[in-house]
């Protein structure tokens, strides 16, 4: 459990660290279109790792369908809203409702899988919500009303969160990890569709054709799309979906953390008030706090 852990902890770095690589790309090409061949970049690295692996195989029949379901919530719907509600909301608006990702994760596996969530779950998410909040807070621009691209942003979220769900109910026969890999395929293929209703000129994308941009797009393709979400959906069966979504909190601190190594942006003590409230939540959201307290309980009747 602490090796799923370990790799949950690095895999929210990585995601962090790519909210600035994305931010520089975006420079470059229209979000929607560089998502779609970022995914699809990442779909097909993640599909070359598993034939290595021996994993690699087709899909039957009845999985086909399965992947595709998922793939409408996990990538396509996910991703889609995410890339136009950024459009049109701020920054501090979007970290805000990202933060609500674990929140309504808890708050599906109740309803849809009857997990019991005991108080001190309840209190660790809530507890890394209030770090994620303190946190995104303090951006210059500070909370702006509500607008059509915070709406666009939650459903992105709340699809994703459905999808967390779908994921941890598959059957054991298809595995998380090549299930990644073919809905970020088939994901990109729709979001590319959808780009060109909502974008202009596709040849754009050969711009990222540059020593930096191409480093920068490897980077967030290879290693944080296709290694992050390969390692995530795999910890969500192991350790379910509410347990692995309290790590998302995680994801506003690293995200501020590369935007100060790589985009000299600078970190507050307020930020430093959320990390160490964000830690407190994920450890007792998690269990961890818990799991202590029994144990020591069990050392003192023993002794």
């Amino acid at each position: 459990m602490r090796r799923i852990y370990f790799l949950l902890m690095l895999v929210m770095m990585l995601w962090g660290f790519n909210v600035s690589a994305i931010k520089v790309l975006v420079s470059a090409v229209d979000p929607i279109l560089l998502t779609a061949f970022r995914i699809f970049t990442a779909g097909i690295a993640v599909l070359i790792v598993l034939a290595f692996m021996g994993i690699l195989r087709l899909p039957s029949k009845k999985e086909v369908w399965i992947i595709f379901y998922i793939s409408i919530f996990n990538v396509i719907a996910h991703h889609s809203f995410m890339a136009l509600g950024l459009l049109y909301t701020s920054g501090v608006n979007a970290g805000l409702i990202v933060g609500m990702g674990p929140l309504l994760t808890m708050v599906l596996s109740t309803l849809l899988l009857s997990k019991k969530v005991t108080y001190f779950k309840s209190f660790g998410f809530a507890l890394g919500f209030v770090g994620v909040m303190i946190t995104t807070l303090t951006g210059a621009g500070g909370m702006t009303a509500v607008s059509i691209g915070d709406v666009m942003v939650f459903i992105s979220i709340a699809v994703q969160a459905f999808s967390f769900i779908l994921i941890s109910k598959l059957n054991p026969d298809l595995d998380p990890r090549l299930l990644t890999g073919y809905m970020m395929v088939i994901g990109s293929v729709f979001i590319f569709i959808t780009s060109m209703f909502v974008e202009s000129n596709p040849a754009q994308i050969f711009k990222l054709v540059d020593g930096k941009l191409i480093l920068i797009f490897l980077f967030s393709a290879l290693i944080c799309t296709a290694f992050g979400h390969m390692v995530y959906n795999f910890a969500i069966k192991q350790v379910g979906p509410s347990e692995s979504a309290i790590f998302i909190n995680f994801n506003t601190f690293f995200a501020l953390v590369g935007a100060a190594l790589f985009l000299n942006e600078s970190i507050t003590i307020s930020h430093i008030i959320g990390l160490v409230l964000i830690v407190c939540g994920v450890l007792i959201g998690t269990g961890a706090f818990e799991f202590l307290i029994k144990r020591r309980r069990r050392r003192a009747r023993s002794a």
